[in-house]
């Protein structure tokens, strides 16, 4: 999650928010706006040189619905493989 400070005292009040979410090469920023977090839930706080890149080159930004479609795929595969080594348990002899 990025964002400015706004406040932080007990919580944490973001303006500007947005959660980067990242699958695989893929990545989106979908806005939040104002945000408050909790205090006990922040595990770290930094701050970002604006002036350097951020992300990666190999990285590309996609719409929301690509990420969400991105996330789908990349949670079915992973069911998949995790029924597949469900499948093949008796193979493993040790």
């Amino acid at each position: 999650m990025t964002g400015s400070i706004v406040s932080f005292a007990a919580n944490a009040v973001l303006e500007g928010a947005c959660e980067r979410v990242i699958v695989g090469d893929l990545y989106c920023d979908i806005p939040l706006g104002l945000y408050v977090i909790r205090g006990e839930n922040v595990v770290l706080i930094g701050e970002l040189d604006l002036d350097k890149e951020e992300l990666p080159s190999h990285m590309t930004r996609v719409s929301s619905t690509e990420i969400k479609r991105a996330q789908k795929a990349e949670r079915e595969a992973s069911d998949l493989k995790g029924t597949m080594r469900k499948r093949m348990e008796f193979l493993d002899m040790d």
